[in-house]
């Protein structure tokens, strides 16, 4: 990879870190350090990855369906712990974007377009002379299933994930759930994003795909908003 390439994918992974994972985690055990309560913690924290979103569609000047989730699960999170009084409830704020993004891609599957493609072909743009060629590869069967393989991975993973997390919060402590709220999703994205280039790459060898490697699905990876 060059220089170039690693010096772009850093810059790409900077916002996550700082608005999605380590700003959100540092400002919650601050704040509690300071003696803030548990809620009033949490929902301060979760000013961090809204301000990401913020500065995403001033970036791209649009906002995207994850980003809308995220914020719908920070708003209902926030308004449903200020009412109850319960840190709990706030983490689950959390689980939402997981678990439309997991559910949306399995119920895709049931449509004339997989999730995973309709992401891939949108990376593209469906008018450029490249995605009119990439949606023109959907008449091959063996494409087709390889998307509906990508869409139906990532919908099982995050499923999976969000009903994981929810034990979490019920059961673990509060600022282990924070953490794992914060770290899961993520980890689970890359980990399924790794066996997404595994995947395309031996589709490549196999002749299936006729894409670039790593592309079938692309890394959609929704964020947690606390």
């Amino acid at each position: 990879m060059s220089p170039s390439a690693d010096r772009d994918r850093l810059e790409s992974l900077a916002p996550i870190a700082i608005f999605d994972v380590v700003g959100p985690l540092v400002a919650y055990f601050a704040l509690r350090s300071a003696g803030l309560a548990a809620v009033t913690a949490l929902i301060i924290s979760g000013v961090l990855p809204a301000l990401g979103i913020a500065l995403s569609v001033v970036r791209r000047r649009r906002l995207d369906a994850i980003g809308a989730l995220v914020l719908i699960g920070i708003v209902v999170g926030s308004a449903a712990g200020l009412a109850g009084g319960s840190a709990r409830l706030v983490l689950l704020d959390g689980t939402v974007p997981g678990a439309v993004w997991g559910l949306g891609c399995l119920g895709s599957l049931w449509t004339r377009r997989p999730m995973i493609y309709r992401f891939a072909l949108e990376a593209r743009g469906a008018d450029t002379p490249q995605g009119r060629e990439f949606a023109d590869r959907w008449r091959h069967p063996a494409f087709r299933h390889a998307f509906r393989v990508a869409t139906a991975v990532w919908g099982g993973a995050f499923v999976i994930e969000t009903a994981a997390q929810v034990v979490i919060v019920q059961t673990a402590a509060t600022a282990t759930a924070k953490a794992t709220s914060n770290v899961l999703p993520l980890a689970v994205a890359g980990l399924v994003a790794v066996w997404n280039v595994s995947y395309a790459r031996r589709g490549r060898r196999r002749g299936e795909l006729g894409v670039e490697a790593g592309r079938v699905g692309g890394d959609p990876r929704p964020a947690r908003p606390t």
